[in-house]
């Protein structure tokens, strides 16, 4: 990340999670309840565990960066209170242990406290045997604490904050789950709305799909297993020009695809078509440019690319799916082996667990697509202030909607307007969203 850097901190037990968030502009109107939102959502979803659904109610504090409900351009700070750290206090305890706690913890130990015993029998699919081969440790609990996708509620609380300024862009980011256990969802019969989806079991605009979803779950529970599934993210409204095609680190697709691959449990992520693309022949997958419109936005026959040429943003909705394994933790536990002795022992190591959550992960990558965004958003258009940065936007649209091109050796054109044509087809359902290219008032005039 460039203009917009991010920090999360905390252990899954701990006695809270925390995020700081640098480098948003100053003026955005900022409150827990807003963040709040996204957090609750996170935590729903048909095949959660206990702990999502019944022992955690995510809130998050802001501590800094906030006055009066406006940012003031100054780090944000949010933290996050894990309320079952009450039973993990003296496992979980950050100061050195007493000759007495010490005992304590002991005694717990001698009588099969299973949160006090130390943790050798790796769970295969974590970071287990990996993390603990590479900082020394003879207990995975050191790993398996901050490898928790519990993490990833920081990412969203930070994430809530990223949106709230591409919201004053009119950009919209909002996932569906696209597939569960094998079953997946039928675009022609993605009848629901956004709302109706998001009140849904598993935020599927499928209805019909999403009930043989949920059978496919109940078989994985009942066999004590666990499920995978795809989800899609669409960023509506993302201007044309955000990331360069001149370097690697610079390209929007590059840094987009690393967000979500960066969540624990996501496994492979694709664009638009994706890899379904290498089954067709070029003439079937390119998607064909047809006229200008007067906004400066230009019509397109699909969007296989999923907005995205060059590494560059194309005014097209951005279409990301990401392939979700199924958790590696299983109720009926795989054989395995000991960190210590190195032996083979019958069953790894069982945490409380999920069955599958393939929606609460697609709410974890619109924070990682919000937050991608809007680092781009502030690297391409600056500003101290969210006036300025919105100021900036509306001139560079202007500056489409213009037709102004810079002429080799120096010098600007600008092309005669031409008949509006109609919006391209975007990705995923039809659930409504901003319009890619619109801004609110009018714009000022761009000295070339």
């Amino acid at each position: 990340m460039g203009r917009l850097r991010f920090l999360t901190a905390g252990e899954s037990h701990g006695p809270a999670l925390a995020a700081t968030l640098e480098g948003i502009p100053a003026g955005l109107p900022l409150t827990a309840d807003q963040i709040a939102l996204d957090l609750a959502r996170r935590q729903r979803g048909y095949g959660r565990g206990a702990r999502s659904t019944s022992i955690e109610r995510d809130r998050a504090e802001i501590l800094a960066g906030v006055r009066h409900g406006l940012t003031i351009g100054s780090p944000i700070l949010l933290l996050i209170r894990n309320r079952d750290w009450e039973n993990w206090t003296r496992v979980m305890q950050v100061e050195p242990l007493t000759d007495e706690q010490a005992s304590e913890l002991a005694a717990l130990v001698e009588a099969g406290d299973k949160r006090a015993t130390p943790i050798t029998r790796l769970r295969a699919g974590h970071a287990d045997l990996a993390g603990a081969s590479k900082y020394g440790f003879d207990d995975v609990r050191n790993i398996l604490e901050r490898a928790s996708a519990r993490e990833t509620a920081a990412r969203v609380a930070a994430g809530a904050v990223a949106r709230a300024l591409l919201a004053r862009l009119e950009i919209d980011v909002w996932s569906h789950t696209a597939e569960v256990g094998g079953v997946a969802m039928d675009p022609d019969r993605a009848t629901r709305t956004r709302e109706e989806a998001e009140a849904s079991p598993l935020r599927c605009p499928d209805p019909e799909a999403e009930t043989r979803m949920v059978t496919r779950i109940d078989e994985a529970r009942e066999a004590g297993d666990t499920v995978g599934g795809v989800f899609e993210v669409v960023a509506r409204g993302v201007p044309m020009g955000l990331g360069s095609h001149v370097h690697w680190d610079r390209r929007l697709d590059a840094a987009l695809a690393g967000a979500i691959t960066s969540i624990p449990i996501v496994k492979g992520v694709e664009f638009g078509l994706g890899f379904a693309q290498t089954r067709s022949f070029g003439s079937a997958v390119q998607d064909v440019i047809g006229r200008r419109n007067a906004d400066g936005s230009w019509a397109r026959a699909s969007n296989n690319a999923g907005g995205l040429e060059g590494g560059i943003s194309n005014g097209q909705p951005i279409v990301i799916r990401g392939a979700v394994k199924p958790i590696s933790t299983l109720p009926r536990p795989l054989p395995s082996a000991d960190l210590v002795t190195g032996e083979p022992v019958q069953k790894a190591h069982y945490e409380r667990s999920d069955i599958s959550v393939v929606p609460a992960t697609g709410v974890v990558a619109e924070a990682m697509v919000c937050l991608t965004l809007a680092d781009f958003v502030l690297d391409k258009f600056g500003g101290d202030s969210l006036a300025e940065t919105l100021d900036n936007v509306a001139r560079y649209r202007a500056r489409l909607a213009r037709r102004s091109f810079v002429r080799p050796g120096g010098g600007a054109s600008t092309a005669g307007a031409g008949p509006s044509a109609g919006r391209p087809s975007t990705g995923g359902p039809s659930t409504g969203g901003p319009s890619a290219g619109k801004t609110s008032g009018a714009a000022p005039a761009e000295s070339e």
